[in-house]
């Protein structure tokens, strides 16, 4: 916690995660620290969410393939 304090006020930061942000609080299983770990994360932040049935690998291979053909 202590590394992305001093990070996220000073430069970018990219944190990824295969837990949905409201999954964060059950994970976490303290309600403080979430909060407090999810209040910096979320505050000016940009949300990417990739909803997908397919894994990256899967994805990854497809865009080879048709790269290929190409």
């Amino acid at each position: 916690m202590y590394v992305f304090i001093r990070c996220s006020n000073n430069s970018s930061t990219i944190i990824t995660s295969q837990l949905a942000i409201k999954e964060w609080h059950s994970y976490i299983h303290s309600p403080t620290v979430a909060d407090a770990i999810l209040d910096r994360i979320v505050h000016n932040s940009y949300k990417i969410e990739i909803v997908s049935d397919d894994s990256m690998r899967k994805i990854n291979s497809k865009l080879k393939n048709q790269t290929k053909k190409d």
